[in-house]
C-alpha cells in the first residue's frame, strides 16, 4: 500500500496536483477486502481448515467473489495496478475453487433397484411435524433424521411405525435436544455399528430389493469456536467409516461441512461420491435455511458409494428448522 501511494504522489507531483485522498482510501480498503480472501484462499490452497474464524468462512467460500469483486472495483477507482492484478487473482482462484471437488464417474454394471433417501435435521426436533408432512407428500424409501429428540422420535413412531406403518423399521440413539437421530426405512433394516459421536450417529444395513446396503447417519459437532478438535474428530471418524467399507454405502446427514472444509473433501477421498453433485446441485445451499437458496452453504448431503446414481436432488423447505431437507432419487447398479 506504501508503494502504491508512492506512485500516485510521485504521478500528482509531477502534475503539479496533490494527491487525492479519495483514490488512497479506496486503495486501502481494497487491500483490506483482497487481504481477508487471500487469507481464506490461502487455506483452500493448502487442503487446511484453519483456525477461527477461517474454518467458518471456508462455509460460505463462493461468496468471496462479492468482497474480491468489490476490491477490484476499487483498486480500478484508485488505479492502483498492484490491486487490479491482486484482484484479477483473487477472483481467478475463488472461481477455480467453486467447481465442484474430485472426480465422479458412471455405474458399471446394471441397474437392480431405485431408492429415494431423505436426510432432515430437525434442529431440536421442532422441525417434526412439517418433516411428518413432507415425509407424506414425498415418500421417500429412507429417511435419516438429525436433531430428533424424544418427542420427534415418539412423533415418527406414532405417524409411520408399527408392523402397518408406512416405515416399520427404524434404528435410532434416542437423546435430548441435538443428540438424537433416527433411521426410517421402508425396507428391512438389521443394526449396526453406528459411528460414535457426541450426537447420535446410528447405522444399520439395509435390504435393498435383496442387496445389503449399508447406511450410516452422519451428525459430528458443528466447527464450533473453541470446538473445532471436536468438529475433526469426529468427521475423521466419518471418512474412517468411509474408507473401511464394502460394498454399497449411504452415508447421510448434516455434516456441518461443506465441499470447501477439507475434513469433508476427505471423506470424498475415500471413493464415497455426493449424490447432490451427481445430480446436477453441487452448491445449493441447505443452511440457513431462513437465507437460502439465495445465501447459505451446502452442508446437508447424502454420500454414496461409486455403484449409485443420482438422478435427481431436491431441497425441501422444512419449517421450524433452519436446515432444508435433501431428498435424492437414487439407482444401484451390480456388476454383470
Amino acid at each position: 500500500m506504501d508503494s502504491a501511494t508512492a506512485e500516485w504522489t510521485e504521478s500528482q507531483d509531477a502534475a503539479g496536483r496533490p494527491p487525492r485522498p479519495g483514490r488512497v482510501f479506496a486503495a486501502w480498503v481494497a487491500g483490506l477486502l483482497f487481504a481477508g480472501v487471500s487469507v481464506i484462499i490461502g487455506f483452500r490452497v493448502a487442503d487446511s481448515d484453519g483456525m477461527t474464524p477461517v474454518t467458518q468462512l471456508l462455509a460460505f467460500l463462493p461468496w468471496l467473489l462479492a468482497p474480491a469483486g468489490v476490491g477490484l472495483a476499487l483498486a480500478l477507482l484508485a488505479r492502483w495496478r498492484v490491486g487490479m492484478v491482486w484482484g484479477v487473482v483473487a477472483l481467478g482462484a475463488v472461481a477455480w475453487f467453486i467447481e465442484p471437488y474430485g472426480k465422479v464417474g458412471d455405474p458399471a454394471g446394471k441397474s437392480v433397484a431405485e431408492l429415494r433417501v431423505l436426510t432432515s435435521n430437525v434442529q431440536f426436533g421442532r422441525g417434526t411435524d412439517s418433516l411428518v408432512a413432507a415425509v407424506r407428500r414425498e415418500r421417500p424409501d429412507i429417511v435419516f433424521v438429525e436433531e430428533c429428540e424424544y418427542g420427534c422420535s415418539g412423533t415418527l413412531k406414532d405417524a409411520f411405525g408399527g408392523s402397518r406403518g408406512a416405515y416399520p423399521y427404524r434404528e435410532s440413539v434416542e437423546g435430548a435436544g441435538s443428540d438424537g437421530s433416527v433411521i426410517m426405512s421402508r425396507f428391512p433394516l438389521r443394526g449396526a455399528d453406528g459411528v460414535r459421536g457426541t450426537m447420535g450417529m446410528p447405522g444399520a444395513v439395509a435390504d435393498v430389493d435383496g442387496h445389503p446396503v449399508r447406511l450410516q447417519l452422519a451428525h459430528p459437532m458443528p466447527p464450533l469456536p473453541g470446538q473445532l478438535g471436536v468438529w475433526r474428530r469426529e468427521l475423521g471418524r466419518l471418512r474412517d467409516y468411509a474408507a473401511g467399507s464394502n460394498g454399497s454405502t449411504i452415508l447421510a446427514g448434516d455434516f456441518n461441512a461443506s465441499q470447501d472444509h477439507a475434513a469433508f473433501r476427505h471423506i470424498l477421498d475415500t471413493g464415497l461420491h455426493d449424490s447432490a453433485r451427481l445430480a446436477g446441485n453441487p452448491r445449493t445451499p441447505s443452511w440457513p435455511a431462513r437465507t437460502a437458496p439465495a445465501l447459505g452453504s451446502q452442508i446437508d448431503h447424502v454420500l454414496v458409494s461409486p455403484d449409485f446414481s443420482a438422478k435427481k436432488a431436491s431441497f425441501l423447505d422444512i419449517s421450524g428448522t433452519d436446515h432444508r431437507a435433501l431428498l435424492v432419487a437414487l439407482t444401484l447398479y451390480q456388476g454383470e
